[in-house]
């Protein structure tokens, strides 16, 4: 992975420490919480943090948790992985921040589920909120990915008849790709927009004992994230255009860095 800075130039230092401060501001706050599960007469507790009117250290708790989660992925998406690609335009870097929150997502999933099976298995005592939380956060996290495969053009593709084309057919093809694309976000816009600002407008929730508004959240944030899928396409397809044709064998699949890396990890 290089350290070389990829589009924050010299910003790349106060965003850094703004995300330092901010972490630790939420740490720091999430201590606080804590603490006063055994000395405040109203002990804050997940269901309050879904609730934060009238609990100014809720407030401070969720946007701390904000700047913390922007400012770090900020941070992370100026560098670039060794087996990433360049990225060619504003809405590659876009898709490269929200890789890099649904990394820093899985982290939090690991760590909601580590604390449930302590909680359940060693105190007996299982959480409420757990699995709808991961399940929330689990869900943000599928959608980024689509979006950063889409940027880093990964995903599955069937070279077979592509590499037998023309470029002029080759071009074509893609073409008619992005534009299927298009054809299911539009769909996808014309069959739940009115159902999702309806579900966000009266902030649906689970149903559940923690209540969490997993349907408001997740479908707006579906046709959103697909919209960005679709413009990524397009993207793709424009930067692409002009590049000589590719011929594609069994050996591209091979990562030689990743083998490297591995390997050098071994022998240390």
């Amino acid at each position: 992975m290089s350290n070389q800075s990829l589009w924050l130039g010299s910003l790349r230092g106060p965003v850094r420490l703004l995300a330092l401060i901010s972490t630790g501001l939420a740490l720091a706050v999430y201590a606080w919480l804590v603490l006063s599960q055994f000395i405040s007469a109203e002990p804050v507790g997940m269901y309050e943090m879904l609730r934060p009117a009238g609990r100014p250290m809720v407030s401070v708790m969720l946007w701390a948790l904000f700047a913390a989660l922007l400012f770090g992925s900020l941070y992370l998406s100026d560098t670039r992985g060794s087996i990433e690609i360049e990225p060619t335009g504003p809405l590659d870097i876009l898709s490269l921040v929200l890789s890099r929150l649904s990394m820093i997502a899985i982290i939090a999933i690991v760590l909601v589920m580590f604390y449930e099976v302590v909680a359940r298995y060693v105190f007996e005592k299982p959480t409420l909120w757990a699995n709808e939380l991961s399940l929330w956060i689990a869900s943000f996290v599928f959608l980024f990915a689509g979006l950063y495969s889409m940027q880093q053009r990964s995903h599955i593709r069937i070279y077979i008849i592509y590499d037998m084309m023309p470029r002029w057919m080759q071009k074509l093809a893609d073409v008619i790709s992005v534009s299927l694309i298009w054809v299911f976000f539009f769909c996808l816009l014309w069959g739940g927009y009115n159902e999702a600002m309806q579900k966000l407008g009266r902030m649906e929730t689970f149903g559940t004992a923690w209540d969490p508004p997993l349907p408001a959240t997740l479908k707006i944030g579906l046709i959103i994230i697909i919209g960005l899928v679709a413009l990524q396409a397009l993207s793709n397809l424009i930067a692409d255009w002009n590049k000589a044709p590719e011929h594609h064998s069994p050996a591209d699949e091979i990562d030689q860095t990743e083998i490297e890396n591995i390997r050098r990890t071994l022998e240390d």
